[in-house]
């Protein structure tokens, strides 16, 4: 079975017992004035004269044989001729507070059964709460029925049957203690309860069928004088029946006194949300059982020692108080334990379910009052029949509700939703609350959450989401509630014609978006235009500022990469040969008046290099002939000798030179200072749409692992991974190195 089908039954009979509750409130005030209070009746009628008969020869001889045809009957009549002497009236109870209390208590059970089945058509604890509640007010119902037929003379059609139903329809009750054994989940607290379970039914069943076929008055109409002889009932089984029955219910009971500890022992293996879940019903259950020993042993007790049957505090039976309690405490506490766990603790998830649970019972009440209203004004109006003023009242509310149905409605649903979601329920509220959310003077890394918050209990939303467009895409900014199943709703946040994000919000699969959330939403993302717009200028006003804060340190970055690998290493080489020519000079001036000159013209070259780099510019020769010509004329002046071998080898974009250019200088730096090399060779090419270099010495070579922090090697491979390269090294101590790097061309 569907949610939705489970849903549709389940109001159905809600539906169906406020007809019937309204039904039986019409049938008892208009009928039950005409029946007289001390009238006993038998039916069929037929026996009439044979119980009394029976009744009379009781009175004169207690152990005379009766009819067995009768069973019970001449025995219950006495008892009621009795009640009658003493003054007694034989009414029903149905106008009583008690009655009164019976029916909410219906109510109560049909509500929370029907809270369970729309969200899981499965549970049979939801059908149980469901089907008691119904049955109950159909007893009720039966029962003033059978009174009308019976004692006022009221043209009731299908008597027999209300008789029946009457009797019959509430003895479903033995199923209770199901409901403690399937809490929390529906099922029993382990494999072997089944079998428990299964024992229970059979033996309550069959006691239940003992007692259908037992012959005599049916108990529930014997109080109010009507001796109504069971018609399923048979003399061949009147002897047995009676005690199949007690053992069945023996049985019956000493099973329900263990499903209270099946209950207890769930509890003590629970944890987290189950335990708490558990606790209101293990309360509930042993206060029940509690007061079941205290009646059960007081009265042997009392009966044992004292001789008395129900012992009396003033004018209250205490028996009957300790019982009425038990009842209360049974036919309350249990749908209150699971409405409990349902909206506290959060059960089945079915804490949205009770919103529109409320909003149904609360509209379907307004309406039985109208029908009830509608039902007694036209007996006035068509056979001008009068109104009682208890009826008139009943009628006056009822127009007055008939009328103001739709505020009714509305207000029951804002009822509802302060209940479950506990946040203002109107939109004139929620648009409020949002302006003054968006409007405060809030940090803006705070005025988002604040927005997803007012918009998940404004919508009565599980979670909600603010989205920001980002180039393009919506990405979640700020979110309120917890991730749940269901369905997205989501409405576009403009301003000025441009689009800044989104409002979301996720809706329960049992509760879907109505007209007047969407409009809500619609409203809500036309007030949060201005809010986005300025929480995506602080963003781009962020970003920008880290941008120029990331672009200010590369260029610092970059200069001193090009000081270092440029005129640094130009410096570096004329300070090695100004050294050597330190040791030489004056043995062969003519030779030192050369390596003079030359080291002048890389003195001037070193300047020309800084003033290149102070105007922003790349080494002059490297702009005009490109990367081979630039790097043939370092070469010539490295303090090593150096060749260049450059095959194939063309022009670059400017970034690709320069950061080859740089990292092939930085190489020829550390050969110079480490290696003590004889020779080095820079190795150019092209191939695969990449451009390689390498950086070859016959040195002394080193350990790569602890050679790549340095900040010369660091700078190299920045300079490549800004361009999509990637730098090799390879070195075996005593064998020289290898500095290589490669990078994309095309």
């Amino acid at each position: 079975m569907t949610p939705r089908a489970a849903t549709l039954i389940s109001r159905t009979l809600i539906g169906l017992g406020l007809v019937m509750i309204a039904l039986a409130v019409f049938v008892s005030r208009t009928t039950f004035s005409r029946a007289d209070p001390h009238e006993i009746v038998v039916i069929p009628q037929a026996l009439e004269p044979r119980v009394l008969a029976a009744a009379d020869a009781l009175r004169r001889d207690p152990g005379v044989a009766t009819d067995p045809a009768l069973a019970d009957a001449p025995e219950v009549m006495v008892h009621e001729q009795d009640r009658v002497a003493h003054g007694e009236r034989l009414t029903t109870t149905a106008n009583s507070p008690g009655a009164s209390v019976v029916l909410v208590v219906s109510l109560l059970w049909m509500g929370t059964g029907s809270v369970i089945v729309s969200r899981q058509p499965r549970n049979l604890a939801g059908w149980v709460f469901l089907a008691l509640g119904f049955l109950i007010v159909l007893e009720g119902l039966s029962q003033i029925m059978v009174f009308a037929a019976f004692r006022a003379d009221a043209a009731v059609p299908l008597a027999s049957v209300w008789a029946i139903a009457g009797e019959y329809a509430v003895y479903p009750i033995v199923l209770l203690p199901l409901l403690w054994l399937l809490f929390p989940d529906g099922q029993p607290p382990s494999p072997r309860w089944r079998w428990a379970v299964r024992a229970y039914l059979v033996a309550v069943w069959i006691a239940l069928a003992a007692y259908v076929v037992t012959p005599g008055p049916l108990n529930n109409f014997v109080d109010f004088g009507v001796l109504y002889m069971n018609p399923l009932g048979g003399s061949a089984v009147s002897g047995i029946a009676p005690a199949i029955t007690g053992i069945g219910g023996m049985v019956a009971l000493i099973l329900t006194i263990a499903t209270i500890f099946g209950v207890r022992g769930r509890f003590k293996r629970a944890t987290g949300d189950e335990r708490q879940q558990l606790r209101w019903l293990v309360f509930v259950t042993t206060l029940a059982l509690v007061l079941f020993v205290a009646i059960f042993a007081g009265g042997l007790i009392v009966e044992q020692i004292f001789h008395h049957q129900n012992p009396q505090i003033g004018r209250v039976d205490v028996f009957d108080l300790l019982f009425s309690l038990l009842a209360a405490l049974v036919v309350i506490g249990i749908p209150g334990a699971y409405l409990v766990a349902i909206y506290r603790y959060h059960l089945w998830d079915l804490d949205v379910v009770i919103k529109k649970a409320l909003v149904f019972a609360l509209v379907a009440g307004g309406l039985t009052v109208v029908s009830l209203g509608v039902v007694l004004l036209l007996p006035a109006l068509v056979v001008g029949t009068g109104l009682t003023g208890t009826e008139r009242t009943v009628f006056v509310v009822g127009v007055a509700i008939g009328t103001l149905f739709g505020p009714l409605r509305r207000l029951a649903r804002r009822l509802a939703d302060r209940i479950v979601y506990h946040t203002r329920a109107t939109p004139y509220e929620v648009l409020t609350e949002f302006s003054g959310r968006v409007g405060s003077t809030y940090a803006t890394d705070d005025v988002l959450p604040r927005m997803a918050q007012v918009l998940a209990r404004g919508a009565g939303a599980p979670s909600a989401r603010v989205l920001l467009s980002v180039h393009g895409e919506r990405r979640v900014a700020a979110s309120f509630g917890e991730t749940a199943d269901g369905s997205d709703f989501e409405v576009t946040v403009t301003h000025q014609g441009q689009e800044l994000g989104a409002l979301a919000v996720t809706m329960p699969a049992n509760d879907p978006i109505d007209l007047a959330r969407e409009k809500l939403v619609h409203d809500l993302a036309a007030q949060a235009g201005p809010v986005l717009r300025n929480v995506a200028l602080i963003e781009d006003l962020r970003a920008s500022r880290q941008r120029l804060v990331v672009a200010q340190d590369d260029e610092r970055r970059k200069i001193e990469r090009n000081l270092h690998d440029g005129a640094q290493q130009q410096l570096v080489a004329l300070a090695v040969q100004l050294r050597l020519l330190e040791q030489t000079a004056g043995k062969d001036p003519e030779r030192d008046r050369e390596v003079a000159a030359r080291l002048g013209s890389q003195a001037n070259a070193a300047l020309e290099d800084l003033r290149d780099l102070a105007r922003g510019i790349y080494p002059p020769l490297l702009a005009d002939k490109g990367l081979a010509a630039a790097l043939e004329a370092q070469s010539r002046k490295a303090a090593v000798p150096t060749t260049v071998e450059a095959d194939d080898v063309g022009r670059y974009p400017q970034g690709i030179e320069s950061a080859v250019y740089f990292c092939v200088l930085e190489a020829l730096n550390n050969v110079a200072k480490y290696a003590g090399a004889t020779r080095a060779t820079i190795t150019l090419a092209q191939a695969d749409g990449h451009l390689s270099f390498e950086v070859d010495d016959d040195g002394a070579g080193f350990q790569v692992d602890r050679a790549r922090g340095g900040t010369g090697i660091q700078g190299m491979a920045d300079r490549l991974d800004a361009i999509g390269g990637s730098l090799t090294i390879r070195s075996v101590p005593g064998e020289g190195s290898t500095v290589g790097g490669r990078v994309p061309v095309t």
